[in-house]
């Protein structure tokens, strides 16, 4: 059996697809690309896809993450490069590894996100960004299903900043000339996970800061909080380096990319 990790984005209108529509739009595109899929056992067999840390319905992200099982050794880009053409525009593949070492959701510890919020002025969003670093606890309350819970949206944010909107990623949802305010922070994946929207309650809550229209959320990274640099590295970078030192082991397969080749849909 082989293993194979892939990136992929919510981009545009699609980021406004369930984790269960994705579920159902990439299995599609499995059967698509006659991908050689390992199933579960039982009376119900379905592929083997493991999905990690998806992002809420209706954030945008450049950094989701998957792992499927195969029967058949195959090229990690060809892969790519079939699925990528069998989903939506919008939802893209935009890498893929073979996974050779354990443990890809134990490596997805923190997250990027950049908030852009249309119609406040980035003076207002930095004061508030301001007021929200200096709180030692900024409680917000989130509904669940058994009922309204409280909890402290500080302790997870490791940095909050405020950009001008040049700094607005390329392929950040809705994209606008108008002037906006544009907020970027480094949230921890903690227990009970703290959301982006969880943050702009507390920037209410602190500097009363209510932007007029929903805010445009995108994810821009996930993966291992490094502490010394305080930035979030590439969780698929462990499986590229012990890949490159496996040689004889790929050069064992060159000739496995070809019956994926064949199967690219016209």
């Amino acid at each position: 059996m082989q293993r194979i990790r892939l990136r992929y984005t919510k981009r545009g209108r699609l980021r406004f697809t369930s984790h269960r529509d994705f579920q159902r739009a990439f299995e599609r595109a499995l059967r698509r690309a006659e991908v050689p899929m390992a199933y579960s056992a039982g009376f119900t067999p379905h592929p083997k896809v493991s999905y990690a840390n998806a992002a809420p319905t209706g954030t945008g992200s450049e950094a989701e993450y998957l792992e499927i099982a195969l029967t058949e050794h195959r090229d990690p880009h060809t892969l790519w490069e079939l699925l990528d053409a069998s989903l939506p525009d919008g939802l893209d593949i935009t890498d893929a590894v073979e996974a050779r070492t354990s443990g890809l959701a134990d490596r997805l510890t923190a997250s990027v996100w950049e908030l852009r919020l249309d119609g406040v002025a980035p003076a207002d969003a930095e004061r508030a960004a301001d007021a929200f670093r200096a709180a030692e606890t900024v409680e917000v309350q989130r509904r669940t299903k058994n009922g309204m819970r409280t909890f402290d949206a500080r302790a997870a944010v490791v940095s909050l900043d405020s950009l001008g909107p040049e700094a607005l990623a390329s392929r950040a949802d809705r994209p606008s000339d108008k002037p906006c305010a544009i907020l970027r922070l480094v949230v921890r994946h903690v227990t009970p996970a703290v959301r982006p929207d969880d943050v702009l309650s507390g920037l209410r809550a602190v500097a009363d800061l209510a932007p007029p229209v929903p805010a445009a959320v995108t994810r821009l990274a996930q993966g291992l909080f490094d502490e010394e640099t305080g930035t979030v590295t590439d969780p698929l970078a462990p499986d590229r380096e012990a890949d490159m030192a496996a040689p004889a082991d790929r050069s064992d397969r060159s000739g496995d990319a070809a019956p994926a080749a064949a199967t690219a849909p016209e």
